[in-house]
């Protein structure tokens, strides 16, 4: 894990921050709120995928879908098991959802997450929003794509990539 931030934090995030920054941010916000350390971890590494993928910047600017959510999922399940890998997987649906559920939502949207919300699939239509309310892991997605939406503020101090390190190793092999 550090070894890929080290090649690859300082990639832009295409929001005032970069995936290093971004991640931190979002983990700082879940252990703020107490999550468990499988969330901590699973916001820590939500956007593993935009650093796997071979370019996600040229898709996005392509507008294509990157589907980095399935990439880093993958990836993550390999290591951590469903409880870090499943909120993962759903950030993204999680933001359609809440497009969808919540009145203002929509509007308080980056222009990034704007842009990347059409080639997602756009707001949830209502039975695939009652049917994303049933999956095991919908509140941690729903608490995951909130503190992603949050975690874009330039310049805020957050704990180190080291401080995460033990619950990244602690949830490892957790299957």
């Amino acid at each position: 894990m550090q070894r890929l931030f080290a090649a690859h934090g300082t990639l832009a995030y295409g929001e005032s921050v970069n995936q290093i920054e971004h991640a931190l941010q979002c983990a700082t916000l879940a252990e703020a709120e107490g999550a468990a350390d499988t969330l901590v971890v699973a916001a820590l590494l939500h956007d593993l995928g935009h650093m796997l993928h071979r370019d996600a910047a040229s898709a996005l600017r392509a507008g294509e879908d990157d589907r980095h959510e399935r990439l880093g999922a993958e990836t993550l399940d390999r290591w951590f098991g469903p409880a870090v890998a499943e909120p993962v997987s759903l950030h993204v649906r999680a933001k359609r959802y809440l497009c969808a559920r919540e009145p203002g939502y929509l509007e308080r949207l980056s222009p990034v997450s704007t842009r990347t919300l059409a080639l997602q699939g756009g707001p949830m239509d209502g039975p695939e929003a009652v049917r994303f309310e049933q999956l095991a892991h919908f509140e941690e997605a729903v608490r995951l794509r909130r503190w992603d939406d949050a975690a874009k503020t330039r310049g805020l101090a957050t704990a180190p990539l080291s401080h995460f390190m033990e619950r990244v190793r602690g949830c490892a092999g957790a299957r």
